[in-house]
């Protein structure tokens, strides 16, 4: 008989052991990695982990560190065949209890890896998000190419007041 637990995804801030950093991994299944890509827009997502630990820091704030390895299929921005990139990112995100969330229209933006801290802390929100800021914005297959425009024909350049002399030197006319 096998174990078939599913791996945690969100811990309760309230369980974790300040002493001791809990390790985590994840590997979605097919289904789960297949909703993903169509979420983002993607062809494929053949290979998604994230494993890491979280660990207790100075100050009741929290650590996330860990390791996003993936294979996404993106289409290329010229030609639209599949692309298929390999992806490893460090990932690195501060949890403090000091951090309050931005209220008004305009906010000086923060430290990007520091995040208010919350009853839970979501790896696998972590996990998503930074698949998000890891693809490539313009996936381009090796053989694609930018045909360059053809350059539109001359036209002659024209003169708003090259009729100009030849009014004034007709004869005024008073009638």
């Amino acid at each position: 008989m096998t174990d078939s637990k599913t791996p945690q995804t969100r811990f309760r801030v309230a369980h974790l052991n300040p002493r001791q950093p809990t390790d985590f991994a994840l590997a979605p299944a097919a289904p789960a990695r297949e909703a993903l890509a169509a979420e983002l827009g993607l062809n494929a997502l053949p290979r998604l982990r994230f494993s890491g630990r979280i660990r207790a820091l100075a100050s009741d704030a929290w650590e996330v560190t860990g390791e996003l390895a993936a294979r996404v299929v993106q289409p290329c921005v010229v030609t639209l065949a599949p692309v298929a990139t390999d992806l490893r990112e460090e990932v690195h995100r501060v949890f403090s209890p000091h951090v309050g969330t931005p209220e008004d229209d305009e906010v000086e933006m923060p430290d990007e890896e520091l995040e208010p801290l919350g009853q839970f802390i979501d790896v696998e929100a972590i996990m998503t998000e930074a698949l998000v800021l890891a693809l490539p914005l313009y996936p381009r297959a090796e053989d694609a190419a930018l045909d360059a425009p053809e350059p539109a024909p001359e036209e002659p350049a024209r003169k708003p007041f090259a009729g100009l002399a030849d009014l004034l030197k007709q004869p005024k006319n008073d009638s």
